[in-house]
């Protein structure tokens, strides 16, 4: 039996128990899963969506010591008191995301398991300016410096240089070595963990790659090191216009798209694939992976979420 696959809800007010109990009625998973959520919650909207599949509580003691069961979800408790899921306040729900991340990472350095999938998250709230995103909450976490957010899908994948920053900010963020860095993490993860050749795109910064200033990032940054790239034998092209990179005739000569910042590459991989893809961070000591979208607040209890991307996170990891 392969370590099991840790999961955190997420935000207390998300549509994740929908999402988690169609995900492992539509699926079976053959790694054993911790669930770390309120016990309180998982009773209640195991009732409502009519979840029966049997579970196991734990405390983080316990949990360490025995053999865990794939017939069975296995449950740590974080205790939130009385509550109405209305009227809970950013306090609590940031101490429940804190104690979720907390329990999940001890887990994860005992070496009980190097795989992780955390529920969707209002980052506004919980990382308060701190932390651009999750994936660099979970790094400094780790004291791991250099990592990287890669959109995947297994047709096409995409990588952002910069991640979560307004984009008045991204042209003064990108740099030589940066771009480097995230061009290694992507060899590194496709050779390493799905076992297959990196085939890349790069994508310019500016518009058509053109620029009306003296200065080009897209000519004096990216171009010499996309050469450089390529003369070490790596497929590696551009840099290209991102308004027809992934024009059908484009985007299938290539398996992960590099861009420049967040929407340029996220938006019309979202567009194409829409939940079927999940967000994993590259350069972590073990696998996270997220389903690829947020809370969705405003369809709570409607029972129209769409599993499809926690179900991809969790056949990605369960084959790991």
């Amino acid at each position: 039996m392969n370590k099991p696959i840790i999961i955190t809800t997420g935000d207390l007010d998300s549509v994740f128990f929908e999402i988690f109990f169609k995900s492992i009625k539509k699926e079976k998973v053959y790694n054993p899963i911790i669930l770390i959520c309120s016990f309180k919650m998982f009773k209640s909207e195991a009732k409502r969506y009519n979840f029966n599949k049997q579970y196991e509580l734990f405390d983080l003691k316990k949990i360490i010591s025995v053999k865990l069961e794939n017939k069975k979800i296995n449950i740590i408790n974080i205790d939130i008191g009385k509550f109405n899921i209305k009227k809970i306040n950013s306090k609590i729900k940031n101490t429940y995301l804190k104690k979720s991340f907390d329990i999940a990472f001890q887990l994860i350095k005992k070496g009980i398991s190097n795989k992780f999938i955390n529920g969707p998250i209002n980052k506004k709230s919980f990382l308060n300016k701190k932390f651009p995103g999750i994936t660099e909450y979970i790094s400094h976490a780790f004291k791991i410096k250099n990592v990287g957010m890669l959109i995947y899908n297994k047709k096409l994948s995409v990588c952002p240089v910069t991640t979560h920053l307004p984009i008045k900010m991204v042209a003064k963020k990108i740099n030589k070595e940066l771009i480097k860095k995230k061009i290694n993490l992507v060899i590194e993860f496709f050779t390493k963990i799905l076992k297959k050749e990196p085939n890349i795109a790069v994508t310019g910064l500016n518009p058509h790659c053109e620029s009306i200033l003296n200065f080009n990032e897209d000519i004096q940054i990216l171009s010499p090191i996309i050469r450089n790239f390529s003369r070490k034998g790596v497929k590696i092209k551009g840099p290209f216009s991102a308004d027809t990179l992934f024009t059908k005739n484009n985007r299938t000569k290539f398996n992960i798209i590099i861009g420049m910042y967040h929407d340029q590459v996220l938006t019309p991989l979202k567009t194409l694939y829409e939940f079927d893809a999940v967000n994993i961070t590259m350069g972590l000591p073990f696998l996270r992976v997220s389903p690829d979208h947020g809370p969705n607040i405003l369809m709570i209890n409607k029972n129209k979420s769409n599993p499809t991307s926690l179900i991809q996170a969790i056949k990605f990891l369960d084959k790991k």
